[in-house]
């Protein structure tokens, strides 16, 4: 009898056991953990990309913090949870100039259609892509085949509505999204032409978001190496920030950072990798203007560089104040204590009559470095067609009085 006891509470020990086991690796609520067995596409370089997925079992608490990260989400697969702009009756529609763009949710996804304002389609467009994390806005790419397009609707998060596209005219229009203005918003895709030129893409290799593969290199060889399967390397073959100089870390953010890289020097706008030279990959068309002529949404890195604080540093770069695996938006402390970690008396340097009433020494960036409507990232407003502007805080860092740098 004891034995049959003893025999029962082992097995119920056991299936407790299996069922927790079970539910450990079969939880499926946390869904972006899950490992996605897709084939993943091969860099220009001949390098193989591994998936973001593959950096959870070593860099888990990275990965948790990234993926609510801008770069993260600036690009993804659309469906009904990540498009912002209201699906609602009146609320799903923008008038132009002799057409109405209407947004409709329908079995099978969501769609953009042009309208005469008699009711006659003229064109319907599926919405595949979001493009955008939304902190200032969306805008959506359509396929038709394997040419790429941006709708004609976008999202303006200031106005929590539909608006006619940046830049777009006041009728039915279609733009063809090429390499220099999707490598901004991807890890990678492989266009139909090595130039770049083309709106025609390889659907099958495009990796969404901004991930770690865009900065640490394609990543196949690292995992091989880490799990064993490459024994023919005597060093784990990926890039490492702290072995980069200064000008490869900037590097690093100034391609996308530094304003449209429309002069092609060498290879593809996906073929450079991190620790290459950019200014040999791509040349920014406005290399060469006065920083006040910088916008402050395209060309951050070039005003940093104009900066006394990066012109007095010999370490100074975008990560001394950016965390890029970390959501720090709107964090004004942080950044703060990142100006405060070199001017540890702030007091002493406000001398200055026009801020000797000056009480509050520790939001450094309030002053130093002040919001700015940016000359490119506007939009006309339907309502009464004036352009609205979005407000960056600019990164050339220096005195300002009333908004005019000293």
């Amino acid at each position: 009898m004891l034995k049959k006891i003893v025999v029962g509470v082992s097995f119920l020990i056991l299936l407790v056991i299996g069922v927790l086991v079970y539910y450990h690796y079969n939880d499926t609520s946390e869904s972006e953990y899950q490992y996605l067995k897709v084939e993943l596409p091969v860099h220009y370089s001949g390098k193989k990309f591994a998936g973001s997925e593959s950096c959870i079992p070593c860099h888990e608490s990275i990965y948790k913090t990234h993926i609510s990260t801008a770069h993260y989400n600036t690009s993804a697969l659309a469906d009904s949870e990540n498009i912002l702009g209201s699906f609602s009756p009146k609320e799903n529609e923008i008038n132009l100039a002799g057409v109405k763009v209407t947004m409709t949710q329908e079995e099978g996804g969501s769609y953009q259609s042009t309208k005469t304002y008699h009711g006659k389609v003229l064109e319907k467009s599926k919405i595949d892509i979001t493009i955008g994390s939304g902190v200032k806005g969306q805008s959506y790419l359509t396929f038709e085949e394997d040419s790429l397009y941006q709708l004609q609707a976008s999202y303006f998060t200031l106005t929590d509505s539909w608006i006619n596209s940046p830049g777009f005219p006041n009728y039915g229009y279609k733009r063809p999204v090429m390499d220099n203005c999707i490598k901004c918003h991807v890890t990678f895709a492989k266009n139909e032409k090595f130039s770049g030129n083309s709106n025609v893409y390889d659907k099958n290799s495009f990796m969404y978001g901004v991930d770690c593969e865009r900065c640490h290199g394609p990543s196949q060889e690292h995992v091989d190496y880490r799990v064993g399967n490459l024994k023919t390397l005597d060093f784990d073959p990926i890039v490492r920030a702290e072995t980069l100089n200064r000008q490869q870390q900037m590097d690093a953010c100034a391609q996308c950072h530094a304003g449209l890289r429309t002069n092609q020097i060498t290879e593809n706008p996906f073929s450079f990798l991190i620790g290459e030279s950019l200014e040999e990959n791509s040349k920014n068309f406005s290399s060469g203007k006065p920083n006040t002529e910088l916008d402050v949404h395209g060309n951050q890195y070039g005003l940093l560089i104009s900066s006394p604080c990066f012109k007095e540093s010999e370490e100074m770069s975008c990560v001394t104040c950016h965390d890029p695996h970390k959501n720090q938006r709107d964090n004004s402390q942080y950044f703060n204590s990142k100006c405060l970690s070199c001017h540890e008396q702030p007091q002493n340097l406000h001398t200055v009559d026009s801020v000797s009433n000056l009480t509050d020494f520790t939001n450094c960036i309030q002053c130093h470095m002040p919001e700015f409507p940016s000359r490119v990232m506007k939009v006309r407003s339907i309502e009464d067609g004036l352009e609205k502007s979005v407000d960056v805080r600019t990164h050339l860092i220096g005195i300002y009085i009333d908004s005019i740098l000293q």
